[in-house]
């Protein structure tokens, strides 16, 4: 199985610490975001993983070459600029290939082990009609109201309304058929993720777990000295 790190956004809402460093180079318990994900994935087995580089993406390569120093291939997917979550799948498909891989959002951490996540039944299509298998967390304080409902099959369920009693937050991971982006009717050059995993859970074709354990989306510098706390009180237990 190959993975996917998207590492091409501008970092706005990280400014000033991004006017010179792309986000997921960013540091929290000494080390860059993004190197906690290659550790996690070289743990989980897997070998192969595309970047795709747009904002200050000459940094990332320079920091991780070609991944040998973690055990790892890395590939580059390079954007002439920031084409979104599902145009920077689309631009990457060649890279992927046809097997099922794995997304990661470069500017999240958590504390999922990824070998337990990627043994979902998707891995080895004995689910034909599904395209792919979200992780999703409880709702944190900047996003009370969640994305997505989840049936007790295991399926997603997309609740505009948002009457559904619980609701669950999108964790940034996730297991993809290429298909899904490839097969997406609206796909352009530019163009978000989620407005395809909407089409496709409407479609009963995604599925989710929920996650109980640390998860940080480190869009602001507020969250990420909230990780920097949480590590270094991580470090210091026994």
């Amino acid at each position: 199985m190959k993975a996917m790190i998207l590492a091409a956004g501008l970092g706005n809402r990280m400014r000033p610490l991004t006017d010179h460093t792309p986000k997921p180079l960013l540091c929290a318990g000494g080390k860059p975001l993004i190197e906690y994900h290659l550790e996690n994935l070289r743990r989980a087995g897997i070998r192969e993983v595309i970047i795709n580089l747009a904002y200050l993406g000459e940094k990332i390569r320079a920091h991780l070459g070609n991944g040998q120093q973690f055990g790892l291939k890395i590939s580059y997917s390079t954007e002439p600029e920031p084409l979104e979550t599902g145009g920077a799948i689309l631009h990457a498909l060649d890279l992927l290939g046809e097997e099922p891989f794995l997304l990661i959002n470069g500017d999240v951490w958590c504390d999922l082990e990824l070998a337990q996540f990627i043994q979902h039944p998707i891995v080895e299509n004995t689910l034909a009609s599904q395209l792919g298998h979200l992780l999703l967390v409880p709702n944190p304080e900047f996003h009370p109201q969640g994305d997505f409902a989840l049936a007790s099959s295991g399926h997603l369920i997309d609740d505009p309304e948002k009457t559904a009693p619980q609701r669950f937050t999108f964790g940034g991971i996730s297991l993809l058929k290429p298909e899904l982006i490839a097969n997406y009717p609206d796909k352009r050059q530019k163009f978000p993720l989620v407005e395809v995993l909407r089409r496709a859970i409407n479609n009963g074709q995604l599925t989710g777990q929920v996650h109980q354990g640390h998860w940080s989306d480190v869009g602001t510098p507020a969250r990420l000295q909230e990780l920097e706390n949480y590590l270094s009180h991580l470090s210091k237990q026994p």
